[in-house]
């Protein structure tokens, strides 16, 4: 039988459209990411997810010390954020993508009240707290009873994970992503991709009337 010939897939417009409104990445990066995954979009989407780790894992050692501020204020006026957002130049922090990106955050900040932006950056007492309650609460718990302590430390941990991708600013679910599937890490990996520089979360504060 004759072989086969293995011809790419053709990409059309309205395939490159479609990623480019859900990534908000260049066409061209869009192309070529429907190209690499066969014009699958989603898998065009986790590709570009990739892509931005790696490149903000390659540029987490430069310095940032340009940004803006992003600011929120609820409608009702009773809780705000503002969070600082650090780049590397004065271009990137005049960008449009990048300016809305710390208010994306600080929107985020004012819904989610995280505990701090890193898991590094929790307090060591908050930690031991949240270990004391989980390790208490499996104490409790009839179906622990008689499992080596191995087995409690290490359900244990998977819980203190829940809680640090619950509580820790990156590590949570971006609040605009109803999907739950974009952490605010990805998010800002995605800029990442699109402006090429180093971006991270300085210092940010949350407000809330009576707390």
């Amino acid at each position: 039988l004759p072989c086969r010939s293995s011809r790419p897939m053709a990409i059309d417009a309205k395939m490159v459209k479609e990623l480019r409104e859900k990534t908000g990445l260049p066409m061209m990066q869009c192309k070529k990411a429907l190209l690499e995954t066969d014009g699958d979009v989603a898998k065009a989407e986790e590709y570009l997810a990739k892509q931005g780790a790696k490149i903000a894992e390659k540029k987490a050692g430069r310095e940032t010390n340009e940004g803006t501020i992003g600011f929120y204020l609820h409608h009702d006026g009773k809780t705000a954020a503002m969070v600082e957002l650090n780049c590397e130049t004065d271009f990137v922090a005049k960008n449009e993508d990048f300016k809305a990106l710390a208010k994306d955050i600080a929107l985020h900040v004012a819904f989610h009240d995280p505990v701090a932006a890193k898991r590094e950056d929790v307090p060591a007492e908050r930690i031991e707290k949240e270990k004391n309650i989980i390790l208490g609460m499996l104490e409790e718990d009839p179906k622990m009873q008689g499992k080596p302590e191995g087995v409690r430390e290490k359900i244990a941990e998977g819980k203190l994970n829940k809680f640090f991708a619950e509580r820790v600013l990156l590590e949570q679910p971006f609040v605009k992503d109803t999907s739950g599937k974009t952490s605010v890490k990805q998010l800002i990996e995605a800029t990442v991709l699109k402006l090429r520089e180093n971006i991270g979360v300085g210092r940010y504060q949350r407000y809330k009337i009576g707390e």
